[in-house]
């Protein structure tokens, strides 16, 4: 049954006995919005097409085709119904096992209509209570998250100055990054189903502290207009692992995902898919994926813009040298992605200079 119209919070009241609903609707209708359904399977259809999900539900144990234990199993397993109050219809002799089975409070039958409504309205203001908390939790961390966004993108920024590049080289690969990541999750990649885990958008925002290990580097090798010698490569190699110790400073990166990116980009993003790369010599897939898709916008760019070690190099070279170090140096699937959308990764180059 569709939802009534108004602006009273709705319950729905699943039970396969006509009677009791009709009971139920009674006792509630002066201050509920009621929709009704007459078993589990009928009930979870009006929930999946609810524009608005009920505060509450009442929810009667035995029932045909699919009873009350088994609706609230499929209930919790559901991350948009999960937070759903369940109060279970019941009588005396079950009351326990409902509350076992995970609802929040019971109605025993007979119904005592204010009974009835006393528990319908304290578990929908526990309801409401809950979801305030949470609003407020949510908006005090977008709020700490943005801060530390700026943060970083600034600390980033200060960094790509000092290596004498003008804060586009940053703003680049990241435009880079969500192009190739946007790319493998439309077109049904191998890595399309790995990248929906990753919160794909937090591998873009990593991607701008992919170098910061470079503020521990001297002046004297950053800016050295030429080749490094074998000893002062080694220490311009050290910038992967600061990076990660610098990320390991912000937080804990096993409690936030940004800041997990965050180390796998600085700490592996010089890694090869051979294991000839640097810090760790990881090979192909252990190396990790955000990593691998940080290395292909950071070499790009590296090669389509000038450095003070070396002249831009054309659009079209640019992608013939990363085809040849696939499988080498970069994973095949996306350096062959890469390959599909160069004329996007062109376009970002030529607008963002």
């Amino acid at each position: 049954m569709p939802e009534p119209a108004g602006n009273q919070p709705a319950v729905l009241v699943v039970d396969d006995v006509e009677m009791n609903v009709m009971i139920l609707e009674e006792i509630l209708k002066d201050n509920y919005n009621i929709i009704t359904a007459g078993n589990g399977v009928e009930a979870l259809n009006v929930l999946r097409k609810a524009g608005i999900l009920p505060k509450i539900i009442l929810l009667d144990i035995f029932m045909p085709v699919m009873n009350g234990y088994q609706m609230l199993e499929i209930i919790k397993a559901d991350d948009t119904l999960k937070r759903i109050p369940v109060i279970f219809i019941t009588t005396s002799d079950s009351e326990s096992e409902a509350l076992a089975a995970g609802a929040v409070d019971f109605i025993s039958k007979p119904f005592l209509p204010e009974i009835v409504k006393l528990r319908v309205k304290n578990q929908i203001e526990l309801k409401n209570y809950s979801d305030s908390l949470e609003e407020m939790v949510a908006e005090k961390t977008a709020e700490a998250t943005a801060i530390l966004d700026s943060a970083l993108q600034g600390l980033a920024n200060v960094i790509e100055h000092r290596d004498l590049e003008s804060g586009s080289h940053v703003k680049r690969t990241q435009l880079y990054c969500n192009a190739l990541i946007n790319y493998l999750l439309e077109s049904n990649s191998v890595y399309t189903g790995e990248l929906r885990t990753m919160d794909p958008n937090m591998i873009v925002k990593a991607m701008a502290l992919h170098d910061v290990g470079k503020i521990a580097i001297p002046d004297r090798i950053l800016l050295k207009p030429g080749k490094l010698d074998p000893g002062e490569f080694e220490i311009m190699k050290t910038h992967t692992t600061r990076g990660k110790e610098i990320i390991g400073e912000l937080g804990n990166v096993n409690d936030s995902i940004y800041l997990k990116h965050c180390e796998d980009i600085c700490y592996c993003h010089h890694e090869r898919f051979d294991g000839k790369g640097y810090p760790q010599s990881l090979k192909g897939t252990d190396i990790p994926l955000a990593a691998r898709i940080a290395s292909l916008a950071d070499v790009y760019d590296a090669l389509v813009c000038v450095r003070v070690y070396k002249a831009a190099l054309p659009y079209h070279e640019a992608i013939r040298i990363i085809q040849d170090g696939e499988g080498t140096q970069f994973d095949p699937v996306l350096t062959s992605a890469v390959v599909t959308i160069q004329n996007k990764f062109k376009a970002i180059a030529e607008h963002n200079q």
